[in-house]
């Protein structure tokens, strides 16, 4: 986590706000985690939320331009609406979009902006997540915890993955 300047020259939008930067890394290929992100079969898998949260995803395309649209169930059955706009979409590199929750009311929260590198190193992926654009420090603080959660998720699928492509005569669950 990190309050300083973009140093990616991937042209993330300026800003002066908390700024959220965190490096994971996944013991799959670049193109395989990229999928995950991507693929709509992988994506119905994992969800792509934090862990306990359900996703029912009412729009997505995954393109430059193209807009998405997603229910986040808590545990505790609390609906999480989000939406965005993805910016750019370069296999299996780079993955921006806008990321702009939905608030109680209807109204729109802040629009922050998430760039998600992917990057080779061997039979494992080095995925850095920078976002943008957050109104408060406790916004950032509590986005990093989501993230975190979500990346874990997305560790515990792609090793089952690893497991099921080592075993293909084990049982599906």
């Amino acid at each position: 986590m990190s309050a300083s300047a973009d140093s990616t020259g991937l042209g993330a939008p300026a800003t002066t706000g908390p700024e959220l930067h965190i490096t994971r890394f996944f013991d799959a290929p670049r193109e395989l985690v990229f999928q995950a992100w991507t693929d709509p079969e992988h994506l119905k898998r994992w969800e792509n939320a934090p862990v306990g949260f359900t996703v029912t995803t009412v729009k997505s395309e995954i393109r430059a331009g193209g807009e998405y649209k997603v229910c986040m169930r808590s545990p505790e059955g609390v609906d999480h609406w989000l939406q965005g706009v993805y910016t750019e979409v370069v296999p299996p590199e780079r993955l921006s979009f806008t990321h702009r929750w939905l608030r109680a009311n209807g109204t729109l929260g802040v629009e922050t902006h998430v760039t998600l590198t992917f990057a080779d190193r061997g039979n494992r992926t080095e995925l850095t997540l920078h976002q943008t654009g957050f109104d408060t420090v406790a916004s950032r603080d509590g986005h990093n915890l989501g993230w975190n959660s979500t990346f874990d998720r997305l560790a515990g699928y792609l090793a089952g993955l690893h497991a099921h492509a080592s075993n293909p005569h084990q049982a599906q669950s």
